[in-house]
């Protein structure tokens, strides 16, 4: 692992006016501003609904490592022409393990970390293809779901810092399936992947630590009694229960 906690540092805290804007009146940000985040697991995953916060945070833990929240690769030569910043970014503080300070203080060559953004990452799979420390297929003649996966591969095939904003965007069940099993694989080679999700099937990556996120904050959830993974479970068993609320009319 290269990271074990995040937190906001007393100098850099919102004052009292600042926590009544977002992003300091999300929940989850307002406790990660008080208590701080452990990291506990090489795969973190954050999970919630629509406006719970959780691209929010992986956004911010990008940014403090030192990856443009627009997305791209650590240490990139080139990207976006004004990297991105995040208000909470711009204060979030990373305590890293020493094999995560070695890797921010050693040379570019040796800085391994990525970060996909859902918004940008169709755009990246269309224009990075065959670009010089990037990946070399033509990602632009793919589907969306095997760009992704190209990308998955190349970009992280050795240990290090990856940060992940719902990947499951363009990718089938089985594709899926091939992320769980790429994560694990990076988790037990010594990289550290965060990611937020609303798939039931990547949370369910053996070993991972899951932070659910809401009104009540962040609350470390097992998968099975994920409010995900239940709501999935009942609607798969019986659509009905769900659907007549929506289309009596």
């Amino acid at each position: 692992m290269f990271v074990r906690r995040a937190r906001v540092r007393e100098r850099d805290a919102p004052d009292r006016a600042e926590r009544g804007r977002w992003p300091f009146t999300v929940p989850c940000v307002a406790e990660l501003v008080e208590h701080g985040l452990t990291f506990r697991a090489p795969v973190t995953f954050l999970v919630g609904d629509n406006g719970s916060g959780k691209s929010t945070l992986v956004e911010a833990v990008a940014e403090a490592f030192g990856l443009d929240s627009y997305g791209g690769k650590l240490a990139a030569k080139r990207g976006h022409p004004e990297p991105g910043t995040t208000e909470l970014g711009q204060r979030l503080n990373l305590e890293t393990t020493p094999a995560g300070s070695r890797m921010l203080g050693g040379p570019r060559s040796k800085k391994q970390g990525f970060f996909l953004r859902a918004e940008t990452a169709f755009r990246m799979t269309e224009r990075l293809g065959g670009v010089p420390g990037y990946w070399e297929p033509d990602t632009s003649s793919m589907s969306h779901g095997e760009g992704f996966l190209t990308v998955f591969h190349e970009m992280m095939a050795s240990p290090g810092f990856y940060v992940m904003d719902e990947p499951e965007a363009a990718l089938s069940f089985t594709s899926c399936l091939r992320l769980v099993a790429l994560l694990h694989q990076l988790g037990e080679s010594g990289a550290q992947v965060v990611c937020s999700t609303h798939s039931p099937i990547l949370a369910s990556t053996p070993g991972a630590d899951i932070l659910e996120v809401g009104e009540r904050g962040i609350d470390r959830v097992e998968w099975r009694y994920l409010e995900l993974v239940d709501h999935w479970r009942r609607y798969l068993d019986n659509p009905d229960a769900y659907l007549r609320h929506l289309l009596d009319t």
